[in-house]
């Protein structure tokens, strides 16, 4: 069974590849394979080869799967951008994986003179742009034919940064050079996901392309010859109305997707007709155990969910009947192998707290950061994402938090998830973060971020409500010292928290007082 779109284009030309849900733009596989053969010719006009990168800078547009998969057929190295990035933050990157060539659009036209300050040795084809540099004339200059020697290329993804500098996690070479090769995510994709690959499947992707999970899943969809449904910006309504209009099959969410379907009314959330949809994966972060049990409910036993990262290093699964026995699981591994370790390395027994580690026979290197390498990898060749957690004794994982995000106040170890899952299952509460900020006596305080679902109700009166809620489910050193109300939170759409720039804002005030 050859589960590629290029082989896609030959026998099922035709068939939606990719449809934006917004406007209903779609591109068959017969012209995204096109689209790909152009692209593949255009970045060797430009001079590139195999291991060589190139950024792309894009909002989610139909246009971003010819990239991948032109990329993908002549060796070369794609670097996804976060849109959220400043101008400086995109330069890093740019310099960092030493790229050769930026693919943007005019989204970004207000970064882009700064992307050309910090690197203005930099060619930059910009989409939209009309002018000298504009992608779609470059790229109608292109044949259309397959290029000549393929070879599977690969994608290096950056860390968010919500710590420090992201940096490039370089993947090991692919065993075999063939782009139409098998990759492992596509056998987890249907046997531990069981996505078909019979080409019927309709996979909604609500989250930002540059992001590890939407462009691995994505991808894996449409070699399984089903059509991506991509969403250009999520909201609540608009996930539930695409699923109904395009009879969505499969989807791909973060808990805070969860969140926000769930706060919106009743009448709101029981409109749309979901019947079509079978398998519904989630992964980025914990997901509180209410919500979880919430979606279920609306949803029924279709809410699947797995813990992996960036690094692809492992992957754990649990499907929805499983964890309603172990509620708040993320289930067994089915790639790679799990270690629970401690402070010395010394791996824990079950039940104990530890940091998170998966043994592999293929592991990645930090680009230019041998020292985060040596960092996240165990003296036995393990390698850890940063998180802590536990094993059950039937082998059952469960996340406690980011090892990063911990708060010592008072010599008291304080994991923030926990408080963060309490105040998101309140009804007046859309978003919350919880951060440990300095403190005098204390050396760090813990610090409650909130944003209501309505700004108007934000103040003492809301902040007892909810000292009331966690009062009796936290202990007193847990319980936060301080209540912010924000309109909204520092959040990536791809789910993850900046904490990083929460944390700054608080010890820039503590030096100033």
């Amino acid at each position: 069974m050859n589960l590629h779109p290029i082989n896609h284009a030959q026998t099922r030309p035709d068939h939606p590849a990719v449809i934006v849900a917004e406007t209903g733009e779609t591109m068959s596989f017969g012209e995204m394979d096109a689209k790909a053969n152009q692209f593949a010719h255009l970045l060797r006009a430009h001079g590139l080869k195999p291991n060589d990168a190139f950024g792309v800078l894009l909002e989610n547009r139909i246009e971003f799967f010819s990239i991948i998969w032109g990329s993908q057929r002549i060796g070369t190295m794609l670097v996804p951008i976060s849109s959220r990035l400043t101008a400086p933050e995109i330069s890093y990157i740019l310099k960092d994986s030493e790229a050769k060539l930026l693919i943007t659009s005019t989204y970004f036209a207000e970064a882009l003179g700064g992307i050309r300050a910090e690197c203005p040795d930099l060619t930059i084809l910009v989409m939209d742009d009309g002018g000298e540099a504009d992608f779609a004339a470059a790229i109608e200059a292109q044949s259309t034919q397959a290029p000549a020697d393929q070879t599977a290329g690969m994608n290096m993804l950056y860390s968010s940064g919500t710590t420090g500098n992201p940096k490039g996690i370089r993947p090991a070479p692919p065993e075999d050079p063939n782009p139409q090769a098998p990759v492992p995510l596509v056998g987890l994709a249907m046997m531990g996901a069981g996505m078909p690959s019979d080409g019927s499947m309709v996979y909604l992707s609500p989250a930002p392309l540059y992001h590890a999970a939407p462009i691995g899943w994505c991808s894996a969809a449409q070699r399984l010859g089903g059509t991506v449904v991509m969403m250009q910006r999520f909201t609540p309504e608009s996930a539930l109305a695409a699923i109904e209009k395009y009879k969505v099959t499969d989807s791909q969410w973060v808990p805070t997707h969860f969140v926000r379907m769930l706060k919106l009314d009743e009448a709101e959330r029981t409109k749309y007709d979901l019947s079509s949809h079978q398998r519904c994966l989630h992964a980025a972060a914990p997901c509180p155990v209410e919500i979880k049990r919430q979606m279920i409910n609306w949803w029924g036993p279709i809410v699947n969910e797995y813990y992996a990262g960036s690094e692809g290093i492992g992957m754990t699964i649990v499907h929805a009947p499983q964890w309603l026995e172990y509620p708040g699981t993320v289930g067994k591994a089915i790639f790679g192998t799990l270690h629970i370790c401690g402070p010395d390395g010394e791996e824990l027994p079950a039940g104990e707290d530890g940091l998170i580690y998966y043994e592999n026979d293929i592991l990645p290197e930090y680009h230019n950061d041998p020292e985060k390498t040596k960092e996240a990898t165990h003296p036995n060749g393990w390698m850890t994402l940063g998180d802590i957690g536990h094993v059950n004794e039937e082998g059952y994982l469960f996340l406690t938090d980011r090892k990063s995000h911990m708060i010592i106040s008072g010599g008291v170890n304080i994991y923030p998830q926990e408080i963060e899952n309490l105040l998101v299952e309140h009804p007046k509460v859309m978003d919350a973060a919880v951060i440990g900020a300095p403190d005098p006596d204390l050396g760090e305080r813990v610090v409650a971020v909130v944003q209501p679902i309505d700004m108007g109700g934000a103040g003492e009166a809301l902040e007892q409500e909810l000292r009331d809620a966690l009062d009796g489910q936290l202990s007193r050193v847990k319980m936060p010292k301080d209540f912010d109300f924000r309109p909204e939170l520092p959040r990536e759409a791809n789910g993850k928290l900046y904490k990083r720039e929460l944390r700054d804002e608080y010890a820039k005030k503590a030096e100033q007082t």
